[in-house]
């Protein structure tokens, strides 16, 4: 799904990982552009992770490509992609006494040092993770919720052009859940190229510009939230009874379970 006229800051071309003979992807050929809010989506098991691996270079493709910048992801070198790319990682527990202000000042470590603007940056970014009140707190006393805003503005803070965030709102109370979504969704309208893996379907459906739906390693939709979030295709892929209603505050589909 091409809604960017720019060039694709990542490309997955028939791309799939596979661990002893058994596929966790097979054959995803995707393209995604600047100024965009991915959404990934599918039960557990589906390959959105691996898919995220796939997209960091934290996985090798066991067959077909991954290219930044059109260029084979494997050949960038490492400081170079730490520049392009950040990463949110599911595991994101830091198992060091670094402070919170020391853990999101790791985000600059890929740039020249620039001291004066990286203080301003790593500020602005604890700011807006709302952490700047635990910013000399060890992170191995934190919460998980405030583990999760720490990497958040770690992610903020290295400024790279594609963000990848593996469930970022797993451990997140509402009011910060909506907050990390509204800067993923500022960050888009910047001209960043966000991709997310999340399992709140309403989430994705009231933040969204694309939806990518997987299951069984396979994309099964790719789409606007009101093309992939219908009630049948919901049924089909989570084996869940959905009702598929507009929300009544917002022009943006709601989901609601409904008796098997």
């Amino acid at each position: 799904m091409n809604t960017n006229s720019a060039q694709a800051i990542l490309s997955l071309r028939d791309a799939g990982f596979a661990i002893d003979g058994q596929a966790l992807v097979e054959g995803v050929s995707l393209e995604f552009f600047p100024g965009t809010l991915t959404v990934l989506l599918g039960p557990n098991g589906a390959g959105k992770s691996t898919l995220l691996a796939l997209a960091a270079g934290d996985h090798v493709p066991t067959h077909g490509s991954v290219e930044v910048h059109g260029k084979p992801i494997g050949r960038w070198r490492v400081r170079e992609l730490a520049r392009e790319r950040s990463v949110m990682p599911q595991d994101h527990a830091v198992r060091f006494a670094f402070s919170v202000n020391e853990v999101v000042a790791m985000g600059r470590l890929p740039h020249p040092p620039d001291p004066v603007r990286d203080l301003h940056i790593v500020d602005a970014a604890m700011e807006v993770a709302d952490v700047t009140h635990l910013a000399q707190r060890d992170v191995q006393s934190l919460s998980g919720g405030e583990s999760a805003r720490t990497a958040f503005a770690r992610v903020l803070s290295q400024q790279t052009p594609l963000i990848l965030l593996d469930e970022p709102t797993a451990a997140l109370d509402l009011k910060h859940q909506e907050s990390l979504l509204r800067s993923m969704r500022s960050l888009s309208r910047e001209g960043h190229c966000v991709i997310a893996v999340l399992h709140d379907l309403n989430l994705a459906a009231a933040y969204a510009d694309r939806i990518v739906m997987l299951s069984r390693g396979k994309v099964v939709a790719d789409g606007t939230p009101r093309e992939v979030l219908t009630g049948e295709r919901i049924h089909f892929v989570y084996g869940q009874p959905v009702a598929v209603i507009e929300h009544p505050t917002r022009s943006i589909p709601l989901i609601v379970t409904t008796d098997p």
